[in-house]
């Protein structure tokens, strides 16, 4: 609880590294639509909970990063999408509000905006960064330095839901990052989930898909503390690539309209964190 009585930011709904994350500085670029997709995916993972009061406008702004205008242009843009009710007078400010549309709606038409090239090569890129954080976490790791990891395995395996499935999915592989001991591959990490990680929801449903991530996670985790370093790389890799390879299938049956080409700076995993909506929520 604050000290003005009001929640901490997240409340019941999420803890951990994913949740501090969504208050974090955002990209120097597109900074309007990297707050509103920062929000609008915390909002769909359950980080940020239904009736939540959001911080004050310069208390918010000061969090992320920005200006008080562009969070203003976030929130009006939060509040057209329905994520946002903002009331005026005593006891007001912004507060979350899930729309009437299911999140399965939402989700599949942000997915219909990415190219199967597009995600294919993010996917990759999530690939590589998971396999160098199993790699040098395999290499660098000290007893009792895999708690997290495991913790977050099993809840994972026992999670009843694909919001809380995709954000334990999220949460592994920025803890496995953290066990590598690297700052800047754990930033990668926690930057990638708000590419990819509110996706996941769509595929995180199949029975023979869970099976598939709980071993895969359970064995990245045997093979970080036997020190076998490529074993653990290639674990992660395939974690991820397995996963991004559902989306890929289900953009293949998902209609999309084309999809507006983008830099060479792009695909190589930078300006993509600052991209924003087009169309749907994004």
């Amino acid at each position: 609880m604050r000290p003005d009585g009001r929640p901490e930011i997240g409340g019941a709904a999420g803890t951990g590294t994913a949740r501090r994350a969504v208050f974090t500085p955002v990209d120097t670029r597109a900074r309007v639509d990297t707050v509103v997709r920062r929000i609008g995916d915390a909002i769909e993972l359950g980080l940020l909970a239904d009736g939540e009061q959001l911080p004050g406008e310069t208390e918010l702004a000061g969090q992320l990063g920005v200006s008080t205008v562009t969070l203003r242009e976030a929130l009006m843009a939060l509040r057209q999408q329905g994520l946002v009710t903002t009331r005026r007078g005593r006891g007001g400010g912004s507060f979350v509000t899930l729309p009437d549309s299911p999140p399965e709606e939402r989700l599949r038409a942000r997915l219909a905006d990415w190219s199967t090239e597009e995600l294919r090569d993010l996917g990759d890129h999530w690939a590589a960064v998971s396999g160098a954080a199993a790699l040098l976490a395999a290499r660098r790791t000290q007893p009792g330095d895999l708690r997290p990891l495991v913790r977050t395995a099993e809840e994972f395996a026992t999670a009843e839901d694909p919001a809380t499935r995709s954000r334990l999915y999220g949460r592994f592989h920025v803890e496995l990052a953290a066990a590598a001991q690297s700052a800047r591959l754990t930033r990668e990490e926690i930057a990638l989930q708000t590419d990819l990680g509110a996706l996941l929801c769509l595929v995180l449903d199949a029975p023979d898909c869970l099976r598939s991530v709980s071993d895969r996670h359970h064995a990245v985790i045997s093979a970080v503390q036997d020190e076998a370093d490529e074993r653990a790389r290639t674990l992660a890799e395939t974690c991820v690539q397995e996963s991004v390879g559902r989306l890929i299938a289900l953009r293949l049956a998902t209609p999309g309209r084309a999809p507006e080409p983008r830099s060479e700076e792009d695909t190589h995993g930078q300006e993509h964190r600052a991209r924003g909506p087009r169309g749907g929520h994004g």
